[in-house]
């Protein structure tokens, strides 16, 4: 089941701590594969590296707020909220 699945099949306020664990380290996997994958294709294309990142940091901020709402309930799970 992929993120996809898993978000529109089960709303992140029913989500499981299982199914936020895995989310997370989706997104993440996700997110750095992004980087590297960009960075590498710069590289070889001879894009400066600001340009490069500069491109990537609207998407990365929107990844990096998912991470940040799923890591918060994540915890307030686990802290019985």
């Amino acid at each position: 089941m992929t993120m996809t699945e898993t978000t529109q099949s089960n709303p992140i306020e029913q989500a499981t701590p299982e199914e936020l664990a895995a989310a997370i380290a989706e997104l993440q996997e996700y997110r750095d594969r992004l980087v590297n994958e960009t960075m590498t294709a710069a590289k070889k294309a001879k894009v400066m590296k600001t340009q490069a990142q500069g491109s990537l940091d609207p998407t990365l901020s929107k990844i990096d707020a998912m991470l940040s709402e799923l890591h918060k309930r994540q915890a307030a799970l686990t802290s019985g909220n």
